[in-house]
């Protein structure tokens, strides 16, 4: 790996925001608690002996440079992974987390509820162990198993695709959107006025958690994949790819929501290898009909008055990018482009100057 610069931390920690506790009826006996090994089948039998249980809530880890620009990043990752995904990538270059810590932003990670180092679920949930790792190398278009898709900005080793599978992680609660939007909220309003950054899963929490929390000023999404937000009475129909198994609804809101949307600047990213039509390649499809129904969302929020862009990476000359395009082979090209959208939209300021360094740290 090149040698970098030092990265000089003003402040770095973490907290936690967000969640709720629940309690049991009963009344506690310091003197004679329960076995906590052998939990019963029903947290909330009678005789359980008045005790709580505190969790769904979010975990933030944050770095803080000298110099800070105004406005924050706030990164919430998607669906199988954590904020690991974030901070570095599987062949050991920089992630977003350092990349834009040298960029002088604040970075905030977040793991999201019931995942991660989140803390507990107040819902019991099974953990299922499924073999899928075939599955994901397709709908995540690292190419079509076995074989890598030519040109992918991701190295044609499958051994770094083992390294990326352990990265892949469950939810240890289920999955729960109205959840994940409070717990993103309280993180909002902890941090103050920032930029909401989602992935995959997440694109979906941005558009409500913006909807509910005016810290939120900017969005920008890689490759969003749910919860796409219509006025009422304006849904789209459902799309569906090759299989007929995998769906795409979107979702209704009422207009005084989805109008809040149009307040503020959102950009969309998807990267290459996504079908143009109906497709038998499963990840190609998945994500024809996904980028679809992002072309439909911006349209609607831009009838409405509102600034969204949708950017699809081989329109614009940039190729061969994955699910995960900020941690692709080509990561530093793609943190250019957000720098880029960041300085038109003047969420980049300070309050000194700081000279431009788009690709200084190649």
């Amino acid at each position: 790996m090149k040698n970098k610069e030092p990265l000089v931390i003003q402040d770095q920690g973490s907290f936690s925001a967000g969640g709720i506790a629940i309690h049991s009826e009963g009344q506690f006996d310091p003197n004679n608690p329960p076995d906590p090994f052998t939990p019963p089948a029903d947290p909330f039998a009678e005789n359980h002996n008045g005790q709580s249980l505190h969790g769904d809530n979010a975990h933030v880890f944050y770095q803080i440079p000298q110099n800070p620009r105004e406005l924050p990043l706030v990164f919430l990752h998607g669906g199988f992974q954590t904020a690991k995904c974030w901070q570095t990538t599987v062949d050991g270059r920089e992630g977003f987390q350092n990349i834009f810590l040298r960029r002088n932003f604040s970075v905030y990670l977040v793991d999201q509820p019931r995942r991660g180092a989140a803390g507990r679920s107040t819902v019991p949930n099974i953990v299922p162990a499924i073999l899928e790792d075939e599955t994901q190398f397709n709908i995540y278009r690292f190419g079509l198993w076995p074989n890598f898709y030519e040109g992918v900005q991701f190295s044609p080793d499958h051994k770094l695709w083992d390294e990326f599978l352990l990265s892949v992680t469950n939810n240890h609660g289920p999955y729960d959107a109205a959840v994940i939007t409070d717990a993103m909220s309280a993180v909002f309003d902890k941090v103050g006025d920032g930029i909401l950054i989602t992935h995959s899963q997440s694109g979906g929490l941005g558009w409500l958690a913006a909807a509910r929390n005016p810290h939120i000023k900017a969005i920008v999404s890689y490759e969003p994949g749910s919860c796409f937000l219509f006025p009422e009475g304006e849904v789209p129909e459902t799309k569906t790819t090759c299989l007929p198994w995998n769906v795409l609804p979107a979702s209704g809101a009422p207009m005084e929501d989805f109008l809040k949307l149009t307040k503020i600047p959102i950009i969309i990213y998807y990267g290459d290898n996504i079908a143009s039509e109906p497709d038998k390649d499963l990840g190609r499809d998945h994500w024809r009909v996904r980028s679809e129904m992002a072309q439909l969302f911006v349209d609607k929020v831009n009838a409405y008055g509102g600034d969204a862009t949708l950017v699809k990476l081989p329109e614009i000359g940039i190729y061969g990018n994955t699910h995960f395009i900020f941690s692709d082979l080509n990561n530093l090209e793609i943190a250019d482009l957000l720098s880029q959208w960041l300085h038109e939209k003047g969420f980049d300021l300070t309050k000194h100057p700081i000279s431009p360094n788009l690709s200084k740290e190649r």
